[in-house]
Parts: C-alpha cells; sequence; structure tokens
C-alpha cells in the first residue's frame, strides 16, 4: 500500500471546555469523549508477515465529540452549502447538522446556503441565505431533494467565495457534496488559509454512486439500492410474462458499477451486469449479445442492469464536462436498448424488450431508515469535528467507525475491483460469464452456465 498521510489540519489550539458533558472513564455507564490518541487501520485486511509498523500519519483519527474545543460556541456562524446532483439523505444530514449545533453546543447563528456555491455569488433574491434551526429542519428528512436547492458549478470562484464567506461572518462550513463539491471545499480552504482566516471547512461526501476513495459507504447509497431492486423487480416482471421477454434496467454509475452490483445481488433477478471497471464486447462470438442470445434461447427472458457509465469509450468522441467539473458521457442505456433489438431483428428471433430508467426517481427519493441513520450520525460528527478546529476534513465511515479523513486524499473515485469478492459474488449471483471479450483471456473465462 502507498504511503499516505491523514493527517486533519488544525485551525489552532483548544483552550475551551465543551459544553457537552461526557465522561473520561470507562465501565461508568456514561458516554465518552473522544481523544486524539484513537484511531482506526485504514483497511480491514493485512496479510500476515507483510505489513509494516504504522505511524500515526498512517492512521485515521476517530470522530466524535472532544473534551476541549476550539470555537466558543456563542461566537459561531455556522454555514450548510449541499451542491451538484440530489441524493437520497440530503435533508437528513442538514437537519443533523443543525440540531447538533443547537441543541448539543448551544449555536445560534446557522445558514442555509441555497443553491450550492452559487448561493455566495448571487445577490438575487431567490439564492439569499436562509436562517436555520430546528423549528425549520425538524421535518425536512420526510422529503426527497434537497431543502436548501442545489447547483453544479461556482467552486472554481474561490476569491469570491472566500469574500461572501468574510462578509457573512462565517466561522465554518459544512459541505454536502461529491468530489468536485470536495475539491472545491478543498480549494476554498486553502484560499481562507492564505488570508489568516480561522473558518473550519468540513465536508459530508455525497455520491449515490459510492465512490469515495477510502470511505466504507456513502449516505443515500443504500436507499439508490432498494429502489434500483424495485426496478428491476418490475423488468423482470414484464420479461417473465412476454415471449423472449427481456428487460433492461440502466442504474447510476459513472464511473463505478457499486449500485449495479449491489442491486443484482439484493434482486436475485438480473443475469447480465455490465459496469464501466469489466471490458465486454458487445458483438463476436464471446461477445455480450451472442451470450444474450444464448441466455434468451435456453431460457425464454433475460435482465440485464447496465451502469450509466458503460461504453463511452465508443461512445464519447470529444471530451466535455459540465459545470462541476464531471465529465459528460453519452446515454448508453440507449444505445444499448437500440443494439440489442438490432441483434435479434436481424437474426429473426422475436424478443419483447423493455427499458427502464430510474435514475431521477432514484436520486429524488427520501432516505430510507439505514441511511436515514447514518445521515444522523454524519451530520453529528461532522459538527463535533467543526467545533474542535478541524478543517480540511471529510467525514466518513471506515471499518465501521466513523473517521476524520483528509479532503486531499479522499476525493478521489473508488471502483468495483474486477478481482474482489463483491464481483466474484455478482457473478454467481447472475451465472454470466467472467469476461465478455473475444481475445484469448476472454475465450478462457467466456463460458456461459445459464442459471435459473
Amino acid at each position: 500500500m502507498k504511503e499516505m498521510d491523514f493527517t486533519i489540519e488544525e485551525l489552532g489550539k483548544r483552550n475551551i471546555k465543551s459544553p457537552i458533558t461526557m465522561s473520561k472513564t470507562k465501565g461508568d455507564f456514561i458516554a465518552n469523549y473522544v481523544t486524539d490518541d484513537e484511531f482506526v487501520l485504514p483497511y480491514p485486511n493485512v496479510i500476515v508477515g507483510a505489513q509494516k509498523p504504522l505511524k500515526r500519519s498512517q492512521l485515521f483519527e476517530c470522530a466524535g465529540p472532544r473534551e476541549m474545543i476550539y470555537f466558543m460556541p456563542k461566537h459561531v456562524h455556522a454555514g450548510i452549502v449541499s451542491c451538484g446532483g440530489l441524493c437520497p439523505g440530503i435533508n437528513d444530514v442538514i437537519r443533523a447538522v443543525v440540531r447538533c449545533l443547537w441543541y448539543r453546543y448551544g449555536v445560534r447563528r446557522i445558514s442555509g446556503i441555497r443553491y450550492g456555491y452559487r448561493g455566495f455569488l448571487s445577490d438575487e433574491d431567490k439564492f439569499a441565505v436562509r436562517e436555520l434551526n430546528p423549528d425549520v429542519v425538524d421535518d425536512i428528512h420526510k422529503l426527497g431533494g434537497t431543502f436548501l436547492g442545489s447547483a453544479r458549478g461556482g467552486g472554481k470562484e474561490v476569491s469570491r467565495i472566500v469574500d461572501a464567506m468574510e462578509r457573512l461572518n462565517l466561522n465554518m462550513l459544512f459541505t454536502i457534496g461529491g468530489d468536485g463539491t470536495q475539491k472545491g471545499s478543498l480549494d476554498i480552504a486553502e484560499e481562507i488559509g492564505s488570508r489568516g482566516l480561522k473558518i473550519a471547512m468540513i465536508g459530508i461526501p455525497k455520491t449515490v454512486d459510492n465512490d469515495f476513495s477510502y470511505i466504507q459507504k456513502s449516505f443515500g447509497f443504500d436507499t439508490a439500492v432498494a429502489r434500483a431492486v424495485e426496478a428491476v423487480t418490475a423488468a423482470h416482471m414484464e420479461a417473465h410474462s412476454q415471449i423472449n421477454g427481456i428487460g433492461l434496467v440502466k442504474v447510476m454509475g459513472r464511473e463505478s458499477g457499486f449500485i449495479a452490483a449491489y442491486t443484482a445481488l439484493a434482486s436475485h433477478e438480473v443475469n447480465f451486469v455490465l459496469i464501466p471497471e469489466v471490458p465486454f464486447e458487445l458483438d463476436g462470438p464471446n461477445g455480450f449479445l451472442h451470450h444474450l442470445e444464448d441466455r434468451v434461447r435456453t431460457r425464454k427472458h433475460a435482465v440485464i442492469i447496465a451502469a450509466e457509465g458503460i461504453l463511452q469509450e465508443q461512445l464519447v468522441k470529444e471530451k466535455q464536462t459540465d459545470a462541476g467539473g464531471n465529465a459528460k458521457i453519452a446515454d448508453a442505456g440507449i444505445y444499448l436498448k437500440d443494439r440489442i433489438q438490432e441483434y435479434f431483428d436481424a437474426k429473426g428471433i422475436e424478443t419483447n424488450l423493455k427499458y427502464i430508467d430510474p435514475s431521477y426517481i432514484i436520486r429524488s427519493a427520501p432516505a430510507d431508515p439505514v441511511d436515514s441513520v447514518y445521515c444522523e450520525r454524519l451530520g453529528n460528527a461532522a459538527v463535533h469535528a467543526a467545533m474542535t478546529g478541524k478543517t480540511k476534513a471529510l467525514i466518513g465511515l471506515v471499518n465501521n467507525e466513523f473517521v476524520h479523513l483528509p479532503m486531499k486524499v479522499a476525493v478521489h473515485r473508488n471502483h468495483v475491483d474486477p478481482e474482489s469478492n463483491l464481483w466474484r459474488d455478482t457473478l454467481d449471483a447472475t451465472h454470466q460469464p467472467t469476461l465478455m471479450v473475444n481475445n484469448p483471456l476472454g475465450q478462457l473465462f467466456g463460458n456461459n452456465p445459464t442459471g435459473e
């Protein structure tokens, strides 16, 4: 493993006693403060004899309330902003941050920045800062979307954003967003430091694709899988009820196929999972279309999950980015649907193909209970980190513990490892060939047990 530095920056020495009363003694049935000597390993598995002794900088700090804090609560003005696309659980995080600041620390100035980073850049009324308190946010977790509004872009206007933060007299900013948002947050934090300001920047990583490095699970992911399973159930029912029925479901996953893999495992009704990390060819004797034909001839129906990021090397002729800095992608779902139909039409095989794209239904859904609990704990941990004076840090779950992760190392994307037990279990669930390519390796591993 490449040696990384997971040290978290702090704004200064902590000299203020926390208003949260907790214990420092184990076994007294009272919750304990988290100390600066509590850490989590960055990985769950080790090879006997291969692991060198780890330094403190190679471990993740445990998140949670400290006995001593940096900010005087009555002087704090906290800001919250949500950026980028929608994701189940954003409102749960906002609610948790507001309530923890208000009830646990006694902070009375909390502002919601509307419409992402662009809320810092406009004087229009619709972008006005919104005052937040428990009465305002208590029921927002029942809603999908984001209570504060969201937008892509604006994160590169670093100087103007920090000017606005100074005008608002913010002491801390909680940024809810994906890798683009958190890269912007890191740039903002660097500008804050260069001006000698004492403003804590804490990120709550939001990516429904579950693709932040090191972080075990992103909020909203469990809800996304649950909604995707509902779409697969419908696709299976359509396919099973028709002559040579084929159900094709496109799910989110620009660069990572976690939703697709987990949905297949959860539904038990998927025969092919196509993800960006595993190469496949459409045509040829060991191509996907040949194996799909074999499945339809044998079992009379098939269900396919396709992550949105597949086939981009074929479909995208000129690379472009959106306002948030994300690569624009072609619609692989429609392309795959058309290619499947053309293939079976050319062979004179009757099929009934149903295509389902539940992406926006998934993104805008309220969080399921498991995600709602996760969001509550993420929001609480973010507040504890900010009040302690931590900065340039993300809150994440690693090895089932909430930790502080440096923004600079965690904003890179994680991917499904084709050699991992997750993908192995996905292949076991679908019975699809290991590789659907026409080279010698594909011929060796291109067996096609049709399964049930």
